[in-house]
């Protein structure tokens, strides 16, 4: 995957203020390296002195997922947001909701034979979204 631009440009290139909840959502979507859920980001949001009403929290990831700044990740268990330039896939770990970008070649050519044999496309998250069960978490 390419390097994140700044927070700032990133806002701006799709054409959003650069408001203060933008900016710090992500600011540490973007620092967290992870797939975190709403009540995750108000969390660490809170923890951090940038407490935000849940409902700003709500707002600005449904505004940032819609202008495709942010993609949603829809598992088991809530919705996670991740941040990246471009379209990619997810795994998603159907016991724990655990969502990881694929970044092994060998998967990610297989997933673009999937994608070729069965004409599946990235979806409303910006990904193609591969389910299963992590061996840690497996029954």
């Amino acid at each position: 995957m390419t390097r994140l631009p700044d927070p700032r440009s990133l806002l701006r290139r799709h054409g959003l203020h650069c408001t203060y909840s933008r900016l710090r959502i992500l600011t540490l979507l973007r620092g967290s390296g992870q797939h975190l859920t709403a009540t995750e980001i108000h969390a660490c949001l809170e923890r951090t002195g940038d407490g935000h009403r849940s409902a700003t929290v709500y707002r600005s990831l449904e505004t940032l997922t819609a202008l495709g700044v942010v993609h949603a990740v829809p598992g088991p268990g809530p919705t996670r947001y991740g941040i990246t330039d471009e379209p990619h896939r997810h795994t998603v770990c159907q016991q724990c909701g655990r969502v990881a970008d694929l970044v092994s070649v060998p998967l990610v050519d297989a997933v673009n034979r999937i994608e070729a044999l069965t004409g599946l496309r990235p979806g409303t998250s910006g990904s193609l979204l591969v389910y299963g069960a992590r061996s840690g978490c497996a029954a």
